[in-house]
């Protein structure tokens, strides 16, 4: 017990839980949030559509609503890619190719954020749907190879400032999802299995672990 009556527990100390995100003790938080955003939209999954870096949400939330399945990558030899290019200075991709863009925690990695947007809304059809997730201001860093590319954590103004220059803002619908528990529990490499329903689902604005984007073109 400290002097300020907080009990810090398995919590005192200066190394987390795991530097895996959870990877390896279940669903890293972030995921858990991820899966119900998507899960939550599964009916604008089908058709032509895109998906970042690999298809299983298309795959795998989509299932026969989808008529093809893309994926982009910035570099080839991932799985299944079908399109290698830069989001921020494609201009490769035909306009209005799809009628669903998939984009999982990507952005924070691309650097032009708004000419990533511009890309994303030139190549959906008219109708089609952007559902798009980001860190929001609390994730450790990439311990990985993607570490040095690692630009942004995002809050849901700028998300609202950036989206306003490409979509109708009407047309956008943006989810803040997170909580002081989790926000700590994440951090930490805590699983979403080791957190209650009721814990993961609580929601506090001040606490964005993870924002996602529905906008329609």
């Amino acid at each position: 017990m400290s002097a300020s009556g907080i009990d810090f527990g398995d919590l005192r100390r200066l190394q987390p839980v795991s530097r895996k995100y959870g990877f390896d003790r279940g669903t890293p938080i972030d995921r858990y949030y991820n899966r119900r955003f998507f899960a939550q939209h599964a009916a604008d999954i089908g058709g032509c559509v895109l998906e970042i870096g690999d298809d299983h949400v298309t795959r795998g939330i989509g299932g026969e609503r989808v008529v093809s399945a893309d994926v982009l990558n910035l570099h080839a030899g991932a799985p299944g890619t079908t399109i290698v290019t830069d989001l921020a200075t494609d201009s490769s991709i035909p306009d209005a190719s799809f009628n669903c863009v998939i984009v999982e925690q990507t952005l924070q990695l691309i650097f032009d954020v708004a000419a990533a947007l511009r890309t994303l809304e030139r190549i959906l059809r008219p109708g089609g749907v952007l559902l798009l997730t980001v860190p929001g201001t609390i994730s450790q860093l990439c311990p990985g190879k993607w570490r040095n590319s690692w630009c942004w954590g995002f809050t849901t103004y700028a998300l609202h400032r950036l989206l306003s220059g490409v979509f109708v803002p009407e047309r956008c619908t943006i989810y803040s999802y997170g909580n002081v528990l989790a926000s700590v529990a994440f951090l930490e490499g805590i699983a979403a299995e080791e957190l209650t329903s009721g814990e993961l689902n609580h929601e506090d604005v001040l606490y964005p672990l993870l924002i996602a984007v529905r906008a329609v073109k």
